[in-house]
């Protein structure tokens, strides 16, 4: 049980180094195959935005610098992801191998390009349908809204399991993995997104708020061969639940956290009461999130 594939999306931005650089280990830790995706603004589109909201379109030298801008993201994403190429040395591999050739020459861990032009959070959750496993940057550059539109529309359109990156990811991840555990259909599949990682983890901790079956979730994993230790997260006044999941992360020493988060309106409401969104705006962990 393994992610053989792997996106990672690069947006040339202040997340893109941490989101690639977490995205290669993965690659090597899994043996995956690797493709970095990038989406450029679409300048036809551009044309048909009105500037005051109204009426007006866009002046021709607003397009120009726009296209400039989408431009110098791309070659500033390229630039990202050769130098984690060579850094790991992933070599380049545009398609996949023949069928039917050695298992060992297809278990090597690979590298790819990919760009597209359009809208950048649909492209992503569109692309990431066909891979395993969904990387994600995550910029400290907006205090109010930690994550932006890639991050809803992926966890919502994606159907796959996204792991948000923080800007410096730590240097061991996925060794010592905390489980957010609320019995719920999101935790149900964000457990069954994230068995590859359980799986290598040489330690996992599942945390729970209240009585939600962790001691039950320990005996299934056990199934598998994975020793999982059980928590209980207490609730403490005027905490949030998100930041007390994640100082249970930190006490047991966890270096990946992974939780569910739900996805029905308002999308902010989320697990615990809000954690998912105090999670994704503080953490200094990647958190592995599913829908």
């Amino acid at each position: 049980m393994d992610y053989r594939t792997i996106l990672v999306a690069v947006s040339g931005g202040s997340a893109s180094v941490g989101a690639v650089e977490l995205a290669c280990r993965l690659a090597h830790r899994f043996a995956s195959h690797l493709e970095a995706f990038h989406v450029r603004v679409d300048a036809r589109e551009l044309a048909f935005v009105p500037a005051d909201g109204f009426s007006a379109p866009l002046a021709g030298n607003v397009i120009e610098l726009a296209i400039q801008d989408a431009a110098e993201n791309a070659a500033r994403a390229r630039a990202i992801v050769d130098a984690a190429a060579m850094r790991h040395a992933l070599p380049i591999r545009e398609a996949p191998p023949p069928i039917g050739m050695s298992p060992a020459l297809l278990r090597q861990p690979t590298l790819a390009w990919h760009e597209e032009t359009g809208y950048a959070a649909a492209r992503v959750a569109g692309r990431a349908r066909l891979f395993d496993l969904l990387v994600l940057g995550r910029s400290g550059r907006v205090a109010d809204e930690p994550y932006g539109d890639a991050v809803e529309e992926a966890l919502l359109g994606s159907g796959r399991p996204v792991l948000l990156a923080p800007v410096e990811p730590p240097k061991l991840v996925g060794d010592s993995i905390a489980l957010a555990w609320n019995d719920s259909p999101e935790a149900a599949r964000v457990l069954a997104g994230a068995m590859p990682l359980l799986l290598k983890a040489k330690t996992v901790h599942l945390l729970s708020v209240g009585d939600t079956g962790a001691p039950a979730l320990a005996a299934h994993l056990a199934w598998y061969g994975i020793r999982a230790e059980a928590h209980d997260v207490y609730p403490v006044g005027g905490v949030g639940a998100g930041e007390l999941v994640l100082s249970a992360a930190r006490d047991v020493g966890a270096d990946m956290l992974v939780m569910g988060g739900y996805g029905h309106a308002p999308w902010r409401e989320v697990m615990f009461g809000g954690a998912t969104r105090e999670v994704i705006g503080t953490s200094l962990l990647p958190v592995l999130l599913s829908h």
